[in-house]
């Protein structure tokens, strides 16, 4: 995903990473690598997860990145600064992925951009499939293809949705590796999941069905889970008044229509 930045032609200034305790922390690391200058802000839902990204990314005084650029801050930038979204592994695991989207596009300013990726519809098919010949409710939810979340990036107000995709498999070396990995990558949204609360045995018969039933690689023997990464980029572009008798317009999109330059004619 970061690789994909080589096209982007925008310098930010300004940039937001959502989340980065899910998306990763060498990957904001790399970001603010790449913009050295940049103010940075990195945005937690909870103090706890807050202060792990905080304690993570500290340096002693005397380390040199201490001294290379504006320090990270935490929180979300002022509405309409964000010159980047950087949204990795975000957008699967919300119940209101709408909403969200809409968020971010609130956060950047015209001409800004996002950046995001996601888990798709071939994730975890393995592992749907053991759960279904078990007769277990269902372990995900159904996870979004990439054309509908293009659409859903236009009806937020982006425009030039870029969006491509990738098949990687995954290999573990126990049903416990696989799990606690599954933990860290987002949440069971299914309306039909098991919300009961499972002990010892449940865990115990779970990584046996697991050990038993998941496909295996043919090199290596460990257990193999496919994974459809969907990646996307759109641009926030200067927003577009429908003129009538009567038109509503919201106020920051007055104040970015009267900052724009004025054309001849």
């Amino acid at each position: 995903m970061e690789e994909r930045l080589e096209w982007i032609k925008l310098q930010p200034t300004t940039w937001l990473d959502w989340q980065p305790l899910t998306g990763g922390l060498q990957a904001h690391t790399k970001l603010a690598l790449r913009y050295p200058a940049a103010a940075r802000f990195l945005a937690e839902p909870t103090a706890a997860r807050t202060s792990a990204v905080r304690t993570t990314l500290a340096k002693p005084w005397w380390h040199a990145a201490r001294w290379r650029g504006p320090a990270p801050q935490f929180g979300q930038p002022d509405t309409g600064t964000a010159d980047m979204v950087w949204a990795n592994m975000a957008l699967h695991a919300s119940a209101e992925p709408q909403a969200l989207i809409t968020q971010w596009h609130r956060a950047l300013s015209t001409d800004g951009f996002l950046m995001l990726s996601c888990l798709g519809p071939d994730s975890l098919r393995e592992l749907r499939q053991v759960y279904a010949e078990l007769g277990w409710a269902p372990p995900c939810h159904e996870f979004t293809d990439m054309h509908d979340w293009g659409d859903m990036l236009v009806g937020a107000g982006f425009a030039e949705p870029v969006m491509d995709m990738e098949r990687i498999t995954l290999t573990y070396s126990s049903a416990e590796r696989l799990l606690a990995d599954l933990r860290g990558l987002g949440r069971n949204l299914h309306l039909q999941r098991d919300a009961r609360t499972h002990g010892r045995g449940w865990h115990k018969r779970l990584c046996d069905a697991l050990e038993q039933h998941l496909p295996r690689s043919q090199g290596s023997g460990q257990l193999a889970l496919t994974f459809e990464i969907i990646y996307g980029h759109a641009l926030k572009p200067v927003p577009r008044v429908a003129l009538g008798q009567q038109t509503a317009v919201p106020l920051e999109d007055m104040r970015t229509l009267l900052r724009q330059p004025r054309k001849p004619g």
